[in-house]
């Protein structure tokens, strides 16, 4: 958890910081960064009674010398995560898992737990600071008052916690896991639900399931977005002076299954739209350099959707000419920007075409070595971020968040597992396990992996790559 501190310097002696009216000198720690072929770089850092000073690394060449932003960060202090990880390796029951959770303080994690007795449970675990106002965490707080400052934390056994649910299932997709009566503030910023609902939507719907099941749910692409946003959509679009193109593509996407498929026309459609509809909204109120930092947008923006569409008036509708004019508005240069791109034939859009999958080596971006790290150029892939098969994109189009270990295991029989590890399992590029799972992570093919032999602390495994329907 971390929480930013405005700070007021000593225009006397800017290592001095006001706190509760005396001027506290800052600790000084001095660090040098050695560059090669070139002279080393020495870097002063200065820590507040709150933490290290970050406001001076900002490139600020205008900012106000005597006002400063220190940052309270709970991973900068001594943590044990090493003996959690420990005591959760060795535990046999929940109980014990639990108990050695609490040596985990950061970063917060969401855990899963699964035994082979049936228990299930979850636990959103972390060292989370108790605010006396939910709102403090908003904004950053005055440093010089010590009222301000983050001493306690949530109590251990008042984190979110569930064990053996009625529903037979527990679902986690960094989504909200609290309700609003919970008496602990733990975020603002929570992923949209709909990966959770999908998962759950399809977990809800058999009282039993296979392996084979929870491979195609890691797979799904289902757009619960989309399924929500599109008759909003066509209800606001399909009755205004839409051109011929335009109509074609909202009768697309009236008739889309709302699945992310990579080779379909209509989550480009969709993906794209969405995106103009937050450009209309915010990019001239908000600069781009805030703008690119702005993570919550999707959640913002459906709630603005909802509350237009629903005859209320939200102020960033109503300064844009409200719903139907930043709609059409937003439509009408997704539709021209698409044919820009792809041409004038809609049927031969495809998703794929703009969301691709690459596995880029931090070395790569040194152009001689490009070819060796990347040797496989972007893959076209489907999915997205609001999918369960998670898939967030950049601006270009190219993925940048995702699973990047897939598991399926059946607790009943623990000598096989079934796994996807993208890009492969070898750092080194010239190792054959480097990206050879590449196109397994793109189609979900997943690899079977044999625990053929136990004996008391020798454990034998012969890990066999099949197809996943092999």
């Amino acid at each position: 958890m971390q929480q930013l501190y405005l700070e007021k310097r000593n225009k006397e002696n800017p290592q001095e910081f006001l706190y509760e009216d005396e001027w506290v000198k800052a600790d000084v720690i001095r660090e040098t960064i050695h560059v090669k072929d070139s002279e080393s770089v020495e870097l002063e850092v200065l820590e507040t009674v709150h933490g290290p000073i970050i406001s001076e690394f900002a490139n600020e060449t205008d900012a106000d010398p005597s006002t400063a932003f220190s940052v309270d960060w709970t991973a900068l202090e001594p943590t044990t995560e090493l003996s959690a990880i420990l005591r959760i390796n060795r535990a046999s029951n929940w109980e014990e898992f639990e108990k050695g959770l609490e040596y985990f303080h950061a970063p917060a994690q969401n855990f899963v737990f699964a035994s082979k007795d049936g228990t299930i449970a979850y636990k959103a675990n972390g060292k989370i600071p108790k605010y006396k106002n939910s709102e403090d965490a908003l904004l950053p707080l005055p440093g010089w008052d010590s009222s301000n400052n983050l001493t306690e934390n949530i109590p251990y056994d008042k984190l979110p916690t569930l064990i053996n649910p009625e529903k037979g299932f527990i679902a986690t997709a960094n989504n909200k896991v609290i309700t609003d009566e919970y008496p602990y503030h733990i975020s603002h910023v929570w992923a949209q639900p709909y990966r959770y609902t999908r998962i759950h939507e399809v977990l809800d719907q058999k009282n039993s399931l296979t392996i084979e099941d929870m491979k195609e749910l890691q797979m799904d692409q289902k757009n619960l977005r989309a399924e929500w946003l599109v008759p909003i959509m066509v209800g606001v679009l399909e009755n205004q002076d839409l051109t011929e193109g335009e109509m074609a593509a909202l009768n697309l996407l009236k008739e889309w299954n709302y699945f992310d498929k990579a080779e379909s026309p209509e989550p480009l459609i969709f993906h794209e739209f969405a995106s103009q509809i937050e450009k209309q909204l915010f990019s001239e109120e908000i600069p781009d350099d805030i703008y690119s930092m702005f993570k919550g947008r999707g959640q913002t923006l459906d709630f603005l959707i909802s509350s237009a569409y629903d005859g209320e008036s939200p102020i960033w509708f109503d300064k844009n000419g409200g719903i139907n004019k930043v709609f059409k508005d937003a439509f009408h240069q997704t539709v021209a920007n698409l044919k820009e791109s792809y041409g004038s034939d809609l049927n031969a859009w495809a998703w794929g075409d703009e969301h691709q999958v690459y596995f880029a080596h931090p070395l790569s971006s040194i152009s001689i070595l490009d070819k060796f790290f990347n040797s496989v150029e972007p893959e076209p892939v489907g999915g997205s971020g609001v999918t369960v098969m998670a898939a967030s994109y950049d601006e270009d189009g190219i993925v940048d968040h995702g699973a990047s270990w897939r598991f399926v295991i059946d607790l009943e029989n623990l000598k096989k597992s079934y796994h996807i590890v993208g890009p492969g399992q070898a750092g080194h590029y010239r190792s054959e396990w480097y990206g050879d799972q590449i196109m397994d992570w793109v189609n979900g093919d997943y690899h079977l992996t044999k625990i053929n032999d136990y004996k008391g602390e020798e454990l034998i495994l012969r890990a066999e790559y099949i197809q996943a329907l092999g």
